[in-house]
This record gives structure tokens, C-alpha cells and sequence, in this order.
């Protein structure tokens, strides 16, 4: 029989404080979703009525030929609009892609104890955090979500403090991803007239974390989410979405489309990627690029992995718009600041939306 979840506090102890995970809740049994993980109405996902995002993958080999002004245009607009856009022929090798699928599969099957080594508390490294949810202490609902979070330094330090399980392939999925980032920095801050040199991209994308996120099956997935409404902190995102999909992107209220307002599923597309913007590149862009919006849903028929690579500043770096931005548009929408600080205000509140960007509005 299948222990009771009914007490809030048993549970936190069960799924938190011991590093049993939402898996470790779902393999003992459950038949229905704890209240704890109930949202409210308003957050929960209508799969049914959603539309898709009908965009093809932007085909990012084309822009080392002739037709690199168009692609380019392409980047651009994404980031202008809805701030999502997904990519193929990126470079990162298709059977690496499925390696890390399955990797991230194998790594939440360890048994409990082998992840909870990782906890926040007790872990032996800063650099790997295992967890659940997002901030579980203060979420008035939880998140159908278990991760493993792998800071990159050095590839000595990967080898050694990333657990033995999939820091090989991670660390692969990361060097291979990174190419791909400049290149889009390239295009993207080019917009601006920007012209990026090693030391300017490293100012940009210092500091990359690898996360591996498992979506276990749900038995009411209409009444959970697997992450809430949120925007991602830094410049990029990389992500490797499986089969089953389950990531929907808000159209912003000020885009140009009579969709505005809505959520769109943004279906996996085959040996593509998903980018999307952070809010240090809107934040950069004075505006002018979307970090954009979006939240997971779960599935009661498979469990589901995802595997997002965060480049962001390093927490040393002073932000603000761009100066020649700025000037264009004749005033600073946002206010300058040292990313530090953003970072400690962005990890101690729930997911709500885009109101991380409230630290850094003038």
C-alpha cells in the first residue's frame, strides 16, 4: 500500500529533506497528486485548447554561406517577438543528443540515496546541486520536477566533482553547445553594432550550468506543473527537449500577432534545440529582445527528461543596457547592477512570471 502523502510536513521530509524526489513519491505507489502539489486554477496548463508553435527550425548551417543576412534576420526576429526559436544543424552531434536522453534517465533510476548525496545540504562540491522543485521552503505549490544541477569551471573540476554517472556526456553537450551560443551572441549583439571578442563573450556568458530536469509520470497532470510561469536569468538558454514534449512559451502582450497573451506548446522537432532568451539579454538589449515566458506541463504516461544548458554573466559582471541602445532609444529601461545580486534575489522567490526583471527596472 502506497504511504500517505496527506501530511504536509511528512512529505516535504519525504520528497525534500531525504532526496526521495517527486520519483521517489511516484514509485512508492501514489494513485493521486498530494495537495501540496495542487496549483491554483489559474496555473494550471489546458493542454486541449493550446495552440502549437507552427515557426520551422531555423537551419543555423546556413549561416556560413550566402544566405547568412537572412538567417541572421531570422535569429533576430525570434528574439524580438516571442524569444524562443528552435535550431537544427547546430553542430552539436544528433547520437550525443540521444546519449544524453538516456544518461539523464539512467542518472534519476540511481537510487535515492546515490542522488541525495547532492543535496544542497550536504552535498561535497558548490559546483552539483541535486534538488525538486524550485524553491520548495516558500512555493504555496510545489513543482512535478526533480533535477541535478552541474556548474561548469574547469574540465579538471567537471572530472572530478560531476557525478561519475553523466559528467562525461554533459560536459560534451556543453562544449559542443558552446560553439553555437557565440555564434548566435555574434548575430545577436551584431545587431546592435556590437562586435564581440573572447573577452566581451566570456563577459556574457561566464559562468554555464548544465541541469538535467525529470518530469515523472503524473496521475493528475492536468492539476500539476513541472516548472510554473517563469523567465530564465541569463543571456541563453540551450535546451534539449525529449519526444514528448510538455514546454509552452507566453506570446508577449506587446507582440505583433493576434495571439498575444496566449500560450503556445512548442513541439520537439527531431535532433533540433531549443533557445531562448534570458533576461540579461533583454535586460542588455534595453528591451529589445523578449526573455520569454514560459512554464512545463506533466504527463500521466511516460516520465520525461529535459536538459537545459544556462549561460549567464559571472556573478562579478555589471550589468545595464547597452550604450548605444540606450541612446537609440533614448532612455535606460533598466537600471545598472552587478549580477551577484540579481542572482540572490532570482533564487529566493518562487517562479511568478517575468518578475524577476522588477530587480533591475528603473
Amino acid at each position: 500500500m502506497a504511504p500517505s502523502f496527506d501530511n504536509g510536513s511528512s512529505l516535504f521530509n519525504f520528497v525534500v529533506r531525504d532526496g526521495n524526489g517527486v520519483k521517489g513519491m511516484v514509485d512508492s505507489g501514489i494513485s493521486k497528486v498530494p495537495q501540496a502539489y495542487i496549483q491554483p486554477a489559474a496555473e494550471q496548463i489546458d493542454k486541449e485548447n493550446a495552440s502549437k508553435h507552427g515557426q520551422p527550425p531555423i537551419d543555423l548551417s546556413r549561416l556560413d554561406g550566402p544566405d547568412h543576412d537572412e538567417v541572421a534576420k531570422e535569429i533576430v526576429r525570434a528574439a524580438e517577438t516571442l524569444g524562443f526559436f528552435q535550431v537544427v544543424n547546430h553542430g552539436v552531434p544528433v547520437d550525443l543528443l540521444e546519449s544524453l536522453k538516456d544518461t539523464a534517465h539512467n542518472f534519476f533510476g540511481l537510487p535515492a540515496e546515490r542522488k541525495a548525496v547532492y543535496r544542497t545540504e550536504v552535498s561535497p562540491t558548490p559546483l552539483v546541486k541535486y534538488g525538486t522543485s524550485f524553491v520548495p521552503a516558500k512555493e504555496k505549490a510545489l513543482e512535478w520536477k526533480d533535477y541535478i544541477s552541474m556548474v561548469y569551471t574547469t574540465d579538471a573540476e567537471v572530472l572530478e566533482h560531476w557525478p561519475i554517472e553523466c559528467r562525461e556526456v554533459a560536459l560534451e553537450y556543453l562544449k559542443r553547445s558552446l560553439e553555437m551560443v557565440k555564434k548566435l551572441l555574434h548575430v545577436l549583439m551584431g545587431n546592435f553594432g556590437v562586435e564581440l571578442d573572447d573577452s566581451k563573450i566570456d563577459s556574457l556568458i561566464g559562468r554555464k550550468t548544465v541541469n538535467m530536469n525529470y518530469y515523472p509520470t503524473c496521475p493528475n497532470p492536468e492539476l500539476t506543473v513541472g516548472v510554473g510561469r517563469h523567465s530564465d536569468m541569463g543571456t541563453l538558454t540551450v535546451l534539449l527537449q525529449d519526444g514528448i514534449g510538455g514546454l509552452y512559451v507566453n506570446i508577449p502582450e506587446d507582440a505583433d500577432t493576434d495571439k498575444k497573451g496566449e500560450w503556445v506548446e512548442i513541439p520537439p522537432v527531431p535532433g533540433a534545440l531549443v533557445i531562448n532568451v534570458g533576461d540579461m539579454l533583454q535586460i542588455l538589449s534595453n528591451g529589445k529582445y523578449k526573455s520569454a515566458e514560459h512554464r512545463v506541463r506533466t504527463t500521466s504516461t511516460k516520465s520525461r527528461v529535459s536538459i537545459p544548458i544556462f549561460t549567464i554573466p559571472k556573478p562579478t559582471e555589471k550589468i545595464a543596457p547597452l550604450p548605444q541602445v540606450v541612446e537609440n532609444d533614448g532612455i535606460a529601461r533598466y537600471r545598472e547592477f552587478v549580477l551577484a545580486d540579481y542572482m540572490k534575489s532570482f533564487f529566493a522567490n518562487p517562479h511568478d512570471g517575468k518578475k524577476s526583471l522588477d530587480f533591475a527596472r528603473i
